[in-house]
């Protein structure tokens, strides 16, 4: 009895016309056709150039002919160039990213204004006292979007536009944005430069806004018969305020009243080190998927441990809990390059080292707590 052939899963025309763009970058060993879902045609050898220079050559020639090439390894030290089926470019509508954008902006807004206000009706009528607020917040956060977009689009990458999330309740008014690489990274290169960008880029607007804010508030002492909202510190914002104030605050019975702007600055360093966490598709699980690849799976489980720990310890933010879930459902989903040969220069490894810095600098154990004596409620 004989085995049904296997009908090959690309057109021999196809077939010929690959295997000549293939042959352009490696000396082919072997051809199999693949009859695997999503895979057409497998091209096994050795390359004749380096390997982003091979994949940027393939890449031209297959995309031309609908196909989405694949580079890998394989365990002899060959190459394999893989024709997968073109990757769907999914829309990404404009209206509805400026749409968000602007709830997301009343939202803060008046989130800001009841910051200043206190009482949820009287907000409506100062909404105005909200802009120092909402301005410097949303500058914060399409500069960290528009630095994964910029840098997507100059590296060749498709990307969504980012997408602000509205929460008209205190203290922020938003839960972030979010951006989509609408296809998968051409490299680690590409990966680690498109993670690391957004951070960087909202960093570069953020700390100048603290400093300004800064300059707007002033140390009080702290009267604790009243519950007060604390911001907490990280390394980077106690020093900040040392330097600034010339105080270790809060301390001695004082603490800084930050100025809404200054507020606005701290929002955006906390929002970085929530992306800086290193897992699954937030910017320092690109960074460290980047950097380690699969190895990094396995820091999944103790940062989950973590958060679970930061929640649960006397003083801590029961918020790390809601987080230590999302890590659990969502942090095995990571990026795969479609060229995962080309490895990272020594300044690649040192711009993922310096983000991985930042983020033990700004990120904040408790970030919300109050202090001072809470009324009973009946």
């Amino acid at each position: 009895m004989t085995q049904p052939a296997v009908e090959p899963a690309v057109a021999a025309s196809d077939g010929e016309a690959l295997r000549a763009i293939a042959n352009e970058v490696m000396d082919v060993h072997d051809t199999t056709y693949a009859p695997v879902a999503g895979i057409a045609v497998r091209f096994r050898g050795q390359l004749r150039m380096a390997s982003d220079q091979a994949y940027h050559i393939i890449a031209q020639g297959f995309r031309g002919l609908g196909y989405t090439p694949l580079l890998h390894h394989e365990d002899d030290g060959a190459a394999a160039i893989l024709a997968a089926d073109e990757v769907p470019d999914t829309s990404s509508r404009l209206w509805v990213a400026l749409t968000l954008f602007a709830v997301t902006f009343l939202s803060v807004l008046y989130v800001g204004a009841l910051n200043e206000v206190g009482d949820f009706v009287p907000a409506l009528f100062e909404i105005a006292r909200g802009l120092p607020f909402a301005l410097s917040l949303m500058a914060i956060l399409l500069s960290h979007e528009m630095g994964h977009f910029v840098a997507g689009k100059l590296l060749g990458m498709p990307m969504s536009f980012p997408f602000f999330i509205p929460l008209p309740l205190p203290p922020l008014g938003t839960m972030g944005a979010v951006i989509q690489m609408k296809a998968p990274p051409i490299n680690r290169r590409s990966m680690l430069l498109v993670g690391a960008a957004g951070p960087i880029a909202g960093l570069v607007v953020a700390l100048p806004l603290l400093l300004l804010g800064f300059s707007m508030s002033r140390v009080t002492p702290l009267d604790l018969s009243q519950p007060v909202l604390m911001e907490g510190n990280s390394i980077l914002y106690l020093l900040l305020k040392l330097l600034w104030f010339g105080k270790l605050l809060p301390g001695g019975g004082e603490d800084v009243m930050i100025h809404a702007v200054a507020f606005a600055g701290w929002v955006g360093l906390f929002i970085t080190a929530l992306n800086l966490i290193p897992v699954g598709q937030l910017d320092g699980g690109h960074i460290v998927n980047a950097l380690f690849g699969d190895r990094v799976a396995i820091i999944r489980w103790p940062i989950i441990v973590a958060l679970v720990v930061l929640g649960f310890w006397p003083g801590g933010w029961m918020g790390w809990l809601l987080w230590a879930g999302l890590v659990l459902i969502f942090g095995g989903i990571r990026a795969q390059p479609l060229d995962d040969i080309t490895q990272l220069k020594p300044w690649h490894w040192a711009l993922g080292l310096v983000m991985l810095l930042i983020l033990v600098l700004i990120f904040v154990p408790a970030p919300l707590t109050i202090w001072g004596e809470v009324p009973p409620l009946v």
